[in-house]
């Protein structure tokens, strides 16, 4: 049975985001300043690593040097390591459970996406069915990030603003660098987004504040169609003033039967969670733009670095990747359990605002947020004023990155 004061252990899983530590901060000072808690853990590499009790003792880390949170807080990756296991039965579950019973934890915070909060939706319903058992009382709790914004119900993911900031600051710097030659070249960029487009839709942030934007966008809310994207670039072609083309497109777009551009690369292979794994369509239709247009094409995949750039981050996102981690904790330690932290945008105020609440997981795991009908735009323009508006305040604000040697310094176990 759990003493009156118990432990607590925290995880990331999935992909990592320039937010994720921050969020990790957030949950490793909630634990700190509450009274139920005594020591929190640190799984090594998700559940997968809790599973072969491979933890770590944050209060080794921080209890005495408080202030490192803020270092760890603005450092890029998952600096416990992260997984993308996938719990399928019952006894891997028990298995969680000896380690959780053996550790004395209490209180279970996973920070991921979709994949995760499938794990915290299977972990608190084997909760619920074995009620009454002499089971401990454990409080799961999910928090959320990814980069693709993709959570249903909260307004937006941690993680999110910072690499929608990247994605917008990266395609001016490109369009800059296009804008240099007077001869006609087409540069597609890929983007990250296997099934939602929000990402992509950031790069439209460059045009609106900078005027050097995607002269072409395409998400995978929208059908693609590989003749209508050759008459769309052959017509901004056409410009004289303007002889070069950019066009912006996520990772995830798909041809009207539902098959994925990037497909045609890389063929068909799928994740632990069975999510088809992309990348490529990038160079699809450069190959297409040779071969129907046959002016100079390249295609620029921005991979990995969309969701690690900390540098610039946004300080938005990552003061409130802090909040929703220490929310997490405060709700926990109340009695909420099956529970994912959202954040909720208040219509009526001035000035942009969020306030934090839980929701049952089970209505957000396995579900796919896209881009609403009423933020995409009707022509390849991507989306509308109205989405504009909406990832505006999630890119804002510059943080005090401390640097060495010219080098940002990140934390390190």
């Amino acid at each position: 049975m759990l003493t009156l004061k118990a432990n607590a252990v925290v995880g990331q899983s999935g992909g990592p985001t320039a937010a994720i530590n921050a969020t990790l901060a957030g949950v490793i000072k909630g634990c700190l300043d509450s009274e139920k808690i005594e020591t929190v853990y640190g799984m090594k590499n998700g559940v997968e690593g809790l599973m072969k009790e491979d933890l770590i003792n944050l209060n080794h880390y921080f209890e005495k040097n408080p202030s490192q949170l803020d270092l760890l807080a603005l450092t890029p990756a998952a600096a416990l390591g992260s997984c993308r296991k996938k719990i399928k039965t019952d006894e891997e579950i028990e298995e969680i459970y000896k380690v959780l019973v053996k550790n004395n934890i209490g209180y279970f915070f996973y920070i991921g996406g979709n994949d995760s909060m499938d794990t915290i939706d299977k972990l608190s319903d084997y909760a619920r069915r074995n009620e009454g058992t002499d089971l401990p009382d454990i409080k799961f709790i999910g928090i959320p990030k990814t980069i693709d914004n993709d959570l249903d119900i909260t307004d937006h993911t941690p993680g999110y603003g910072s690499a929608a900031k990247f994605v917008a600051t990266t395609m001016q710097e490109i369009c800059r660098d296009c804008a240099v030659y007077t001869k006609k070249a087409v540069t597609i960029v890929e983007i990250m987004g296997r099934d939602a487009g929000w990402l992509t839709a950031s790069s439209v942030l460059a045009k609106f504040l900078a005027g050097a934007g995607p002269d072409l966008v395409y998400l995978p809310e929208k059908v693609f169609d590989e003749e209508s994207f050759i008459k769309d670039v052959n017509k901004k072609l056409q410009n004289p003033d303007k002889p070069y083309v950019v066009v912006a497109i996520s990772e995830g777009i798909k041809f009207a039967d539902g098959s994925y551009v990037g497909e045609k690369k890389t063929g068909s292979y799928d994740d632990p969670f069975g999510h088809t794994m992309l990348a490529g369509a990038g160079k699809v239709l450069e190959a297409l733009v040779n071969e129907k247009i046959g002016c100079k094409c390249r295609s620029v995949e921005l991979n990995v670095l969309q969701r690690c750039a900390s540098h610039v981050a946004s300080k938005c996102d990552i003061e409130e990747s802090r909040r929703i981690g220490e929310s997490g904790v405060k709700h926990a330690v109340k009695g909420e359990t099956g529970k994912m932290m959202c954040f909720r945008r208040l219509k009526n105020s001035d000035v942009y605002r969020v306030e934090i609440y839980p929701e049952d997981v089970r209505n957000i795991a396995n579900k796919v947020k896209g881009i609403p009908d009423n933020f995409l735009s009707s022509d390849s323009q991507g989306v509308n004023d109205r989405c504009i508006d909406y990832m505006l305040p999630l890119i804002k604000g510059e943080n005090d990155v401390i640097y060495e040697d010219g080098l940002p310094v990140h934390f390190e176990f």
